[in-house]
């Protein structure tokens, strides 16, 4: 009998790879408590290029509703400012010499649950990528049955396996879900 026709850990690689940009992207969603990866997808205008937020400043959290960026060249301070003012996060830097710091508004009913629809489209994108890893090995699997490469109880067998690990995952991305709208709705 031939090698397996199916890698199992690298489907499990790709499916627990598809819930860790499911959980970066939430990371992004402004909730009513302050944290680093809100800016860190940012990017500023900085020496001819763009470059993200974390390269040219160090960005923390003194208090659970401010997040400070302490700018490390001066000149920077104004492209830092503008690139915050202008992000899609609705937030109102306010510089103090090298130290830009960034209040966190109080988030509104409506707002959060607005949040809470683009978590869930952010989540139903993941289990989209679950399904679509799915889908190629069991693609890989019924070509390699009707290659004579493996036979159908093993072809059946592993497709139960890689059905097993979507269900896990798909679980991990509805559980992910529950979380950030837990985080969302919280006052």
């Amino acid at each position: 009998m031939a090698d397996e026709p199916l890698d199992l850990t690298d489907i499990e690689y790709r499916m627990d790879r598809a819930v860790d940009v499911l959980k970066e992207e939430f990371g992004g969603l402004r909730t009513g408590r302050a944290s680093t990866s809100l800016l860190e997808p940012i990017t500023v205008d900085a020496y001819g290029s763009k470059m993200p937020m974390n390269q040219v400043g160090n960005i923390s959290v003194p208090e659970a509703r401010m997040i400070t960026v302490q700018v490390w060249d001066k000149g920077l301070v104004g492209a830092v400012e503008r690139a915050i003012r202008e992000s899609s996060l609705g937030l109102n830097p306010m510089p103090d010499g090298q130290l830009i710091r960034v209040p966190l508004p109080e988030l509104t009913q409506e707002r959060r649950i607005e949040l809470s629809k683009v978590a869930g489209q952010y989540a139903e994108q993941a289990r989209v990528a679950v399904r679509n890893i799915r889908k190629h090995a069991m693609d890989a699997l019924k070509k390699a049955e009707k290659d004579s490469e493996i036979g159908e109880d093993l072809q059946r067998d592993l497709g139960d396996e890689v059905q097993k690990l979507t269900d896990s995952y798909v679980g991990k991305v509805d559980e992910t879900l529950a979380q950030k709208e837990e985080e969302i709705i919280q006052v």
